[in-house]
């Protein structure tokens, strides 16, 4: 039910303290009381699912402090001439720390919250939270001129100047609330256009704009609060630029660079084609709406000087350039399930990346980040060699994307998870947002299945090769009348009786020229439990035994391994072919259940991969024997 009385009595004893907290983080008045206004026009709208909340600050104070950040354009308090000069002092000092340092203050000195849950609401985990609460008290203290016990005193007394302020009738912010409602009932029924007049309407008769509210909104001695504004409505986006991630924060994702924001965006201008692997504009090309931001992030070092006169010390210059960019997009679907559906669909872009020379390392199923998550990296191998760190997490009619690439050293995991945490949970709260995110937490999971023929390597997988040109091609699946992938020493064939669906398929470049020879060959066959069990081992046998009985080839094991479900064998192989001349193969023979795959790959001149590569490819063969149909 939504019970007026439980709402109002809430909104009365909660405001003040809300208030206190939005003015320490900002130092603006107006602003915070501004924020912590609208917040509650947002919690009525949404009071049948926060009334039975246990915790119904941790859905309230989010929005009051966002919002108090967007509002916040300056330092207020150096034109206020009304502020003691403590205060004045307590807000200077305030204004030397990060905005998460000082969040964390604050959230330390005047709310209940635990360090646990002051770090989920930041996005850190709590021993990052602790440590950087420490430097944040101390940074404080230094320039407060006072001993760390002070701090909460001093934050306290941030409350004098807020003493004054009036406040608009708890009936005005549920009349605000509930035009807000009827409007966003409007846009979800597709009657844009019309949403666009009706909520022009109901603003102004039904929010604050009314003479009741205009009385309410009257200055207090010291403070000058906002004239009334509408809360909430369609002249307010969707998604809150301040829901997106902060220089601060992109700091995560390479640290020792210099992070700067270059666009926030609806991305409904150009290609729309903001990130690497991105197919599309949108995952979901019938959205209600999108927001991303981009960020370079550069580092500066000292180069000798060019052109020191003859006789002149050679000096140094500094050369800065861009090593790494990032991407944040937030995209809002009409409910869940297309949400979801746009969530398969963004990870799909990353899974199987269509860029030329991008191989995929690494899948994880990320848990406590949104309603769930993902994180791939991949690896790009042409001409300019860089890490891609891609994070993808559903909260509610929600997704969220975040793409990092980077031509030195990668973000590691950690911060890749905590960075999507922290995205995830700046929309915590927020219209269509559903669950939010705690301390991540991931696994190394197969990767996604990406609609290349089932069992079989995709081009996405496939590693480098060097001194070769162009990428990667792969012929179609065919009957494995021919092993392309076996040896001479083994001489492994996929016909004959108790093999079923063979197929077999070769990867080439094409724009390659002399290099005929040059391929990877990928053979897979069927067969019952047993027969799977003797087919490799018979294979693993030959290949031993080659070794031992020629003396012009040599066998050299790179992995091996067995359970009761699998077997995974790799070898490199030097075939001699005369005195002066041998021929090398990597080889790997594997079995996932029924399915038994063989993986060779022949080398030409210097165009060839690393053996860890080609271990980490016979494993990934494994991997898609899994999506095998059986």
């Amino acid at each position: 039910m939504r019970s007026p009385e439980t709402f109002d009595a809430y909104y009365v004893e909660t405001r003040s303290r809300l208030l206190h907290e939005a003015y320490a983080l900002t130092g603006d008045a107006p602003a915070a009381r501004a924020a912590v206004r609208d917040a509650f026009v947002v919690t009525w709208h949404h009071w049948r699912k926060v009334g039975p909340l246990d915790d119904r600050d941790a859905y309230v104070r989010p929005l009051a402090f966002r919002r108090a950040r967007r509002r916040h354009t300056a330092r207020i308090w150096h034109r206020d001439k009304s502020l003691a000069p403590e205060v004045r002092a307590t807000l200077d000092a305030l204004a030397k720390l990060t905005p998460r340092q000082r969040e964390l203050l604050v959230l330390n000195g005047l709310s209940s919250l635990s360090l646990t849950e002051i770090g989920r609401m930041v996005g850190l985990p709590r021993s990052d939270a602790e440590r950087e609460l420490q430097t944040a008290t101390s940074q404080f203290a230094l320039a407060r001129d006072v001993q760390t016990t002070d701090v909460r005193r001093l934050l306290a007394e941030l409350a004098t100047p807020l003493e004054d302020i009036r406040w608009p009738r708890a009936t005005v912010i549920r009349r605000a609330g509930a035009a807000r409602r009827r409007t966003h009932t409007v846009i979800g029924a597709g009657v844009a256009a019309a949403a666009l007049l009706v909520s022009g309407s109901l603003v102004a008769t039904g929010a604050d704009a009314e003479p009741t509210s205009l009385r309410e909104e009257k200055a207090s001695a010291g403070v000058t609060v906002h004239a009334p504004e509408p809360a909430g409505t369609t002249g307010e986006p969707l998604i809150d630029e301040a829901a997106l991630l902060s220089p601060t924060q992109a700091e995560r994702f390479g640290t020792g660079l210099d992070w700067s924001e270059t666009a926030t965006t609806d991305n409904l201008s150009g290609d729309g084609l903001l990130a690497p692997c991105q197919r599309e504009r949108f995952a979901d090309p019938d959205g209600v709406t999108a927001l991303a931001r981009t960020w370079e992030g550069s580092e500066t070092r000292k180069v000798a000087a060019k052109g020191t006169a003859k006789g002149k010390k050679k000096g140094t210059t500094t050369q800065t350039r861009v090593t790494s960019t990032a991407v944040e997009m937030v995209e809002m679907s009409r409910d869940a399930d297309r949400a979801a559906t746009a969530f398969e669909t963004a990870s799909v872009w990353y899974a199987g990346c269509a860029d030329p020379r991008t191989q995929l390392l690494d899948t994880r199923t990320v848990k406590r980040v949104g309603d769930e998550a993902r994180a791939l990296r991949l690896r790009t191998w042409g001409k300019q060699k860089s890490t891609l760190t891609v994070g993808l997490a559903r909260t509610g009619s929600m997704v969220v994307t975040t793409v990092v690439r980077s031509d030195g050293r990668p973000p590691s995991d950690k911060a890749t998870l905590t960075g999507l945490a922290a995205s995830v949970n700046a929309l915590c709260g927020t219209d269509g947002a559903g669950a939010c995110a705690g301390r991540a937490r991931s696994t190394r999971t197969a990767p996604l299945d990406i609609g290349s023929p089932p069992g079989f390597l995709s081009v996405v997988d496939l590693p480098p090769v060097a001194s070769v040109r162009g990428p990667w091609v792969g012929t179609d699946p065919e009957k494995a009348r021919t092993n392309f992938a076996a040896t001479r020493c083994d001489r492994t064939s996929f016909t004959g009786g108790g093999i079923s669906r063979a197929k077999t398929r070769t990867f080439v470049f094409l724009e390659t020229p002399n290099a005929t020879q040059l391929g990877l060959t990928q053979t897979i066959g069927e067969m019952s439990p047993a027969r799977a069990r003797k087919f490799v081992e018979t294979v693993r046998t030959r290949i031993r035994q080659c070794g031992q009985a020629n003396l012009g080839t040599s066998v050299t094991p790179l992995a091996s391994s067995s359970t009761k479900t699998t077997d995974l064998s790799v070898w490199a192989l030097s075939i001699e072919l005369n005195d002066s001349e041998s021929f090398p193969f990597l080889m790997a023979i594997v079995r996932d259940g029924t399915a038994v795959s063989q993986l060779g790959f022949a080398p030409v001149r210097d165009m060839t991969m690393s053996r860890d590569d080609f271990v980490a490819l016979a494993r990934r063969m494994v991997e898609r024997l899994e999506a095998l149909p059986r």
